[in-house]
């Protein structure tokens, strides 16, 4: 029961934390862009699905416009979103948005990077 409220009261702050970030920095911010995959992340532990899909989509294209699709940090967003989706039953989807962020991956980090070998392991389990 602590650990509930524990939870609720951090996620509580982490939302706080986050509206005054966009108020003072900008919604585009990468301080602030970094807090809502936070929260995103929180939303996924809580599996409190859809709050973290809506986050990590904001994230993921603001993310493009600012620093583009073949961008770490972007790659990183779609990565995240990719696991949501898989945790939400949407397997196809999660499949396809992991397998084109590991040819970007590639790409842009290289094969052995260690951004990129958790991410090819995790399209071999999910076959």
């Amino acid at each position: 029961m602590l650990t509930t409220i524990f939870k609720a009261d951090h996620l509580a702050s982490a939302k706080i934390d986050l509206d005054v970030g966009r108020v003072m920095l900008g919604a585009a911010d990468p301080v602030v862009l970094s807090g809502m995959a936070y929260l995103a992340s929180k939303y996924r532990d809580l599996g409190q699905w859809e709050d973290a899909e809506k986050l990590e989509v904001q994230v993921i294209e603001t993310r493009k416009t600012k620093s583009g699709a073949d961008h770490p940090d972007t790659l990183t967003s779609m990565v995240n979103l990719s696991f949501t989706w898989k945790s939400q039953g949407r397997d196809a989807n999660a499949l396809a948005l992991i397998e084109s962020c590991v040819q970007a991956q590639r790409q842009v980090l290289g094969e052995r990077h260690p951004d990129t070998m958790p991410s090819v392991s995790t399209i071999e389990s999910w076959r």
